[in-house]
């Protein structure tokens, strides 16, 4: 049995805006727990403890990152939080896979007028050059990846009339 198996690790950006929050929520923490300890406020302890978990949870949602994974015609996606929490995100078949192509191809031109949602599994930032993907799948999903160039290949050895590089 013959099978191919590429996995390709992504980390999403995160907005300025949410990285100054996640630092405010450990500041004010810290600093709302040490004056509630120094002067025995119950309730300053108490949102101590709330803000806390509210910085925790901020940071889970913050620092993501994508595990694409290609075994045998089929991908799949999952989410990675703060490197302690996996949850699969999905799974697509490449039988299914009507097109995988660099986000600004010119084979994309005929899907431009699809009223399909798209899905983010990327970093989030158009870098130079832009390594980002775009695939639809069964005519109802825009999944755009940042796949490796071997990830790439993979699918292109299984489904080379949906795969284009250029």
């Amino acid at each position: 049995m013959n099978e191919t198996y590429v996995e390709c690790l992504v980390k999403r950006e995160t907005h300025v805006v949410l990285r100054f929050l996640k630092y405010l929520l450990y500041a004010l923490t810290v600093i709302i727990g040490l004056f509630s300890l120094l002067t025995n406020f119950l309730l300053g302890f108490i949102a101590a403890i709330a803000l806390g978990v509210g910085a925790y949870f901020l940071n889970l949602n913050t620092d993501i990152e994508y595990e694409y994974l290609y075994v045998d015609k089929e991908i799949s996606v999952d989410r990675i939080m703060a490197k302690s929490k996996r949850k699969k995100v999905a799974t697509f078949e490449v039988e299914k896979m009507e097109i995988l192509a660099p986000i600004k191809s010119y084979h994309l031109d005929d899907y431009k007028n699809r009223e399909v949602k798209p899905t983010d599994y990327s970093s989030g930032v158009a870098g130079q050059p832009d390594r980002r993907y775009v695939f639809f799948y069964e005519g109802q999903k825009k999944v755009i990846i940042e796949p490796s160039p071997e990830f790439v290949k993979a699918i292109y050895n299984v489904a080379p009339r949906k795969v284009f590089t250029d």
